[in-house]
């Protein structure tokens, strides 16, 4: 599995708004990757951030 796939599984399965920080202490994955897959989520328009530097799934 894609860093990017896990940090959406995650995001999915917390049901609320998570920071980069958060996301890469409950995947286990290097906090640099977490920001990577999260700027290739950005980017495919497949998560948001309902206030500054959280993010979650777009609905």
């Amino acid at each position: 599995m894609e860093a990017k796939d896990t940090v959406l599984e995650i995001m999915r399965k917390e049901h609320k708004p998570l920071s980069a920080g958060q996301i890469a202490e409950i995947s286990g994955l290097d906090r640099k990757e977490v920001d990577k897959a999260m700027k290739t989520l950005k980017n495919e328009d497949l998560i948001v951030s309902p206030r500054r530097c959280y993010w979650e799934p777009k609905k």
